[in-house]
């Protein structure tokens, strides 16, 4: 089994969680959520000596994706082939193309509206890095939110869905707690007690230790 390594890097004034997983020994790299501060971004990438093979989004909103079209776009600068952006669900579309504009309510700027190569869905796998990510749906965050999960190495990027002793935000006009919560419960818990996550915000955790003792998911 390839082994990985992981850095995060907090980003915008959500301190959103852009996360750089890569194998350990061929520094070829995935960047997963790159939400904004693409210089802090590129800084890390070059520091650790990193090949960007590929950028995922887990959702639409903007600390997530508000940064990828300028990584992207250094990132494919003398390169033969272009970086593929890929994800979230085409069902955050209206939420990509609307970072502009959702930025000034906060009084952030430099954010941009953005399109993957390929939207994903639920079955799809994404491979880079050395690592074969699933592709599980997960809405109720927002309609068209996904989790990665790396069944080999027990891991998994779960966006806002799933925190350590929370769960995402719902009260958007679009936002579902019901189907925010039957998602972690029919698809995250199910993944097992011994696989570890990191979240969007905040610090990691495992699958074991929230099904144990998350408030949201007791009951």
């Amino acid at each position: 089994m390839p082994a990985f390594k992981l850095a995060i890097i907090p980003v915008t004034v959500f301190q959103q969680n852009c996360a750089l997983l890569w194998d350990a020994e061929t520094l070829r790299a995935i960047v997963v959520d790159p939400g904004g501060e693409p210089g802090r971004i590129l800084d890390a990438i070059g520091r650790l000596g990193l090949k960007v093979e590929m950028i995922l989004l887990t959702h639409g909103h903007l600390d997530h994706a508000g940064g990828a079209k300028a990584l992207k776009g250094v990132l494919d600068e003398g390169r033969e082939a272009p970086v593929p952006l890929l994800g979230p669900d085409a069902r955050d579309a209206f939420l990509l193309d609307g970072i502009e504009e959702a930025q000034k309510a906060f009084g952030m700027g430099g954010l941009r509206n953005v399109r993957p190569d390929r939207f994903l869905a639920e079955g799809d796998t994404v491979e880079a890095a050395g690592l074969r990510l699933e592709v599980l749906y997960v809405p109720g965050h927002t309609p068209g939110h996904i989790v990665f999960f790396a069944r080999e190495q027990k891991f998994a990027v779960l966006g806002d869905t799933l925190f350590k002793g929370s769960v995402g935000r719902t009260d958007f006009p679009y936002g579902d707690g019901a189907l925010l919560l039957a998602g972690i419960h029919g698809k995250l818990l199910p993944l097992g007690d011994d696989v570890t996550f990191i979240c969007g915000h905040g610090p990691g955790s495992t699958i074991g230790a929230e099904r144990a003792g998350n408030p949201f998911l007791q009951g």
